[in-house]
């Protein structure tokens, strides 16, 4: 989580690393951390279990050694599947974009 690119949405916040030479992982994998802020374990693990639905898909898109991480918030519980996808993706897509030059 400390080597890559952040971005925050609502919802979530993604933690992506693009690794150029992968050393053993060939594919791109995903991991998730829900805390007990967002909820209870009925709570944590349905909105686990939707953000995993919600990545596997944008799994395809990135390259092979891709490290992502999404940590949901505590608004997660509450949000409708379509508002963490759209955050998800919007996330995503600020964390994929090149830096600035300060």
């Amino acid at each position: 989580m400390r080597g890559g690119r952040r971005a925050g949405r609502g919802t979530l916040v993604v933690h992506l690393l693009i690794d150029d030479e992968p050393a053993h992982a060939s594919t791109a994998c995903a991991g998730f951390v829900v805390s007990k802020a967002v909820g209870n374990a009925v709570v944590r693990n349905r909105v686990r279990r939707r953000l995993r639905h919600l990545v596997r898909p944008l799994l395809d898109g990135l390259p092979d050694g891709t490290s992502l991480v999404v940590r949901a918030l505590p608004p997660a519980a509450d949000a409708t599947s379509a508002a963490l996808g759209a955050d998800l993706e919007g996330a995503l897509a600020a964390a994929r974009r090149p830096r600035r030059p300060r």
